[in-house]
């Protein structure tokens, strides 16, 4: 029994800091992202009777793969020894999702291997216990996560748009996104985040709703600096930006172009823009590593 999957990175517009549940990795607040084109991980599941020991891509977290997997083992009553083999097109644990990539994939790959007949939503809620925000790259284009699943809004062809990457550092982090999680609580601005939530999420619903760039641009900007204060004030504070990462956001906020900026748990940047301005933007960052991604959608069989 083998199957291959590949699954899209997302970027998150509305982001999660802090899970109320760790163990369920469940969120204090629902989360809309984007699937995007230009990273994705494809993983290559075998389940085989022949296999004396359960192996894993050199490299990757074996012990949390292998965690996964025995979840899929325990659903399809299978003991047989397992084969992942998994490749990246882009930096891990840069801050740029791969872990969302990663566990999407695997999920799908493994239950396909398995024979295991799982809907949209129980491969969400599956890839979730994985890494909570794999949970969205489960269903195709625009998705929220609300809940114990994520579903999706709108397409991939929903509404042209851009995320060129600019890649500043594809280093390791030194604290992963899991225990930067742990300490949100001790921010002073938690709760203050946690209730500017509905509105903003009723904002970016309006923006998306409505393709109003401008709207849309100014509360992925508002809601990155406000996850990122909270990590900057948490004990110990976490500072994932660098010289270069502040470079790139300058220049975004004094290129005139309509372009606005976010950023995940790590310090490269994403640029958002409409197709139109796309070619600007990327001649704006020539001088930089970029991934030009459009609206993607989510993981699948090969």
């Amino acid at each position: 029994m083998k199957a291959t999957a590949i699954a899209p990175a997302n970027i998150a517009f509305i982001k999660f800091w802090g899970k109320k549940d760790a163990s369920l990795r469940l969120p204090y607040n629902p989360s809309i992202s984007m699937n995007v084109s230009g990273c994705t991980t494809t993983t290559t599941v075998e389940f085989s009777k022949n296999f004396s020991s359960d192996s894993v891509s050199e490299g990757f977290n074996e012990r949390r793969i292998l965690d996964h997997i025995d979840r899929l083992r325990k659903i399809a009553g299978s003991k047989e020894k397992v084969k992942v083999i998994t490749k990246n097109n882009f930096p891990r644990s840069a801050g740029i999702a791969s872990s969302a990539s990663g566990f999407a994939a695997l999920t799908v790959a493994a239950a396909a291997a398995l024979g295991l007949k799982l809907s949209e939503k129980e491969l969400s809620t599956l890839a979730r216990l994985g890494s909570g925000s794999a949970c969205r790259s489960i269903p195709d284009g625009f998705v929220k996560w609300e809940g114990e699943y994520a579903r999706s809004l709108y397409p991939p062809d929903y509404w042209d748009i851009r995320d060129v990457l600019v890649i500043v550092d594809t280093k390791t982090k030194k604290i992963s996104s899991s225990e930067g999680h742990d300490r949100a609580e001790t921010s002073p601005y938690f709760k203050k985040r946690l209730g500017h939530m509905p509105g903003r999420i009723a904002r970016i619903e309006e923006a998306l709703e409505t393709k109003n760039f401008r709207l849309f641009g100014e509360v992925i900007e508002e809601e990155c600096l406000d996850m990122h204060h909270v990590m900057q004030t948490q004990t110990p504070p976490l500072y994932y930006w660098s010289d270069q990462t502040t470079r790139v956001i300058k220049k975004v906020k004094s290129s005139g172009i309509p372009a606005y900026f976010t950023i995940d748990a790590g310090p490269n940047v994403h640029v958002l823009c409409e197709a139109k301005d796309e070619k600007r933007v990327m001649e704006l960052f020539k001088n930089y590593k970029i991934i030009v991604n459009k609206p993607a959608r989510g993981a699948y069989i090969l």
